[in-house]
């Protein structure tokens, strides 16, 4: 009887090793990848002491790493001949034996072929948490780190989630919308609650707040199916202070400047500074953006492998159709060039637009694809983010333009320096951002000025993006507090009868525009021409082929009239033009008169 007792003890015992779980990262791959390495991070209780071995005959395990915490252990598998299928890691420790069965899936034959945003599109972006909320059960829910819902609370959760976003799809392309990028979607599982998305605590996972895997995938799907794209904001750089990874290390050099806190320079100009010292240099690329948000390592190459991998498994798990990646020239220099050759080798006609926040556009172009600026490695980074013309277009188009200066001469100016990017059309522009002052500080008493604004981001060369609101004319100033530019759109505002006359003049105004502006290949693609200003009245010509569109901007608070001699040029030899937003034709005389403030798009 004692041996019996003993012998099913023994089998309960090992049972219940069996039973012990693994969790493995990402938990599922795709045959037929360009890539023939797929590293697999796997996590459990004492895990490094096991022994890992395939069943699979034509997946071969190239090498098995184990790191400082005993509870790691990074699997390198050679997937290269591999086909569809599902097969077993075994992982064995004298008597013990861990089973994970693993599956290859079928790649999806149009992700290779994917088109992704472009000049041709609008982006607009979304800060998913104060969007909409399409499902209230999923506001309060059981989290590892405790948070509040407040929406009287700007620095807490308000609820928006993912289908709040999908039930405003409609809304979207009646706008005329033809791309959202949606600030972070990943789990962001932190004290407080992180709202806006940039603290991940988990890469392989929608936070259940904003819905869940299968919802964003919807999300996407659903857009495609309203003609819509959607970019994914990534982060590289950090993650959050509550990620797994700061309860139990990998590695000492898993994160930099673990054993006392560095704080970044932000200073992103020591890339091209010809005197930056080794000390500013090491500072600004290695200090942690902020105390909650640890800065990764990219230069340990499981690090860098596990966050490349992590961008291609959303892009070949969702068809997310763009990357906009946060805090760019914070990261590893050579490693996100490789990560964007992996992307693009991936998905060849892929778009990536990085977030390198320099206040001189010789600073940016710097960051673009094949700038001659750069005197480092090619980027590779196919489009940057003009945050010049961001910073000067609250002046630009609400201050008097003077006959020399003010005003619209500083649109002007801005626009000679278009020469020194190397793919002017993957240049983002932008008035606002969910970092910024909103374009508009107040809420405004006339249009003029914001109607040049919209219309100018909308037919100057490049790739326009708006911040959610800016149809309603959402306004809010960041030195009142982060909160006041991240409000939540009022719900009835998503309808006619909920908005203001105002507002409706606003939503018209750039809904004509939008629509206007679809597969518009002048815009698009076109060529420019502008001119000197003249009495204060800034004129530029957008030209393809044997079609033009010609631009007049009165950046005066006067009645104008402007001699068309010198645009002969651009009007060759046309009597008139038609205005896209009023329809009305305007006669190409001797002169043109122009009330105050007025913008004229003539085709």
């Amino acid at each position: 009887m004692k041996k019996i007792i003993l012998s099913l003890l023994f089998l309960l015992a090992v049972t219940l090793l069996n039973a012990q779980q693994v969790n493995v990262e990402p938990a599922f791959w795709w045959s037929g990848m360009e890539e023939p390495e797929l590293q697999l991070m796997i996590s459990s209780t004492n895990i490094a002491s096991y022994k890992a071995t395939v069943t699979a005959k034509d997946v071969y395990l190239k090498e098995a790493v184990t790191l400082e915490s005993p509870n790691y252990q990074i699997l390198y598998l050679d997937i290269s001949e591999s086909a569809p299928q599902k097969f077993d890691i075994v992982f064995t420790d004298g008597k013990k034996k861990i089973t994970y069965n693993y599956e290859l899936k079928p790649r999806n034959p149009k992700r290779r072929e994917m088109k992704s945003f472009d000049s041709s599109d609008v982006l607009y972006l979304i800060m998913p948490d104060r969007f909409a909320n399409g499902n209230p059960d999923n506001d309060q829910i059981p989290m590892r780190m405790p948070y509040k819902v407040d929406r009287n609370d700007p620095n807490a959760r308000h609820g928006g989630d993912l289908k709040g976003i999908s039930d405003r799809l409609d809304y979207l392309s009646d706008l005329g919308i033809t791309a959202i990028w949606l600030n972070p979607v990943l789990e962001n599982d932190m004290e407080g609650g992180s709202y806006h998305g940039y603290a991940t605590t988990d890469y392989y996972k929608v936070d259940p707040r904003f819905g869940s895997n299968d919802e964003y995938v919807k999300l996407i799907s659903d857009a495609h199916d309203k003609g819509m794209k959607v970019v994914m904001d990534m982060i590289f750089n950090h993650c959050g202070s509550d990620h797994p990874w700061m309860k139990d290390i990998p590695s000492a050099d898993w994160f930099n400047n673990l054993g006392e806190y560095v704080q970044t320079s932000h200073m992103k100009e020591m890339y091209f500074d010809n005197y930056a010292s080794e000390y500013d240099k090491k500072k600004m690329t290695d200090g942690w953006f902020v105390p909650t948000m640890p800065d990764l390592n990219q230069r340990n190459r499981h690090v860098a492998k596990y966050l490349i991998q992590n961008s291609i498994w959303w892009i070949e798990y969702s068809g997310v159709d763009g990357i906009r990646q946060d805090t760019y020239p914070y990261a590893d220099y050579d490693m996100m060039i490789d990560w964007c050759n992996a992307v693009y080798k991936e998905y060849p006609e892929y778009n990536i637009v990085g977030e390198a926040w320099l206040n001189n556009p010789i600073g940016t172009a710097f960051w673009q694809k094949d700038s001659k600026l750069n005197n480092r490695k090619n980027t590779n980074l196919k489009s940057v983010m003009d945050f010049r013309f961001m910073g000067l277009s609250h002046s630009a188009f609400f201050e008097e333009t003077t006959e020399w200066n003010g005003g619209l001469h500083g649109v002007y100016d801005h626009m000679t320096y278009d020469f020194i990017y190397p793919d002017i059309y993957n240049v983002l522009r932008f008035l606002d951002n969910h970092d910024t002052d909103r374009f508009l500080k107040e809420y405004p008493s006339d249009l003029s000025g914001w109607k040049q604004a919209v219309t100018f981001l909308l037919t100057m060369p490049g790739t326009p993006q708006i911040y959610y609101g800016t149809e309603l004319l959402m306004h809010g100033n960041k030195s009142r507090s982060d909160g006041d530019i991240r409000l939540d759109v009022p719900i009835d505002q998503f309808t006619r009868e909920g908005r203001d006359k105002i507002q409706n003049e606003a939503f018209d105004y750039l809904k004509k525009l939008l629509h206007w502006r679809q597969g518009n290949g002048v815009i698009a693609r076109g060529g420019m021409k502008h001119y000197v200003l003249q009495k204060g009245v800034y004129v530029y010509e957008r030209y393809l082929g044997d079609k033009n569109i010609l631009v007049f901007m009165n950046g005066t608070s006067s009645d104008v009239e402007i001699n068309l001699d010198r645009y002969k040029e651009s009007i060759k030899g046309k009597s008139s033009g038609k205005d896209v937003i009023s329809g009305r034709t305007v006669s190409f005389g001797q002169t043109l008169k122009l009330s105050p403030k007025e913008v004229l798009v003539l085709e």
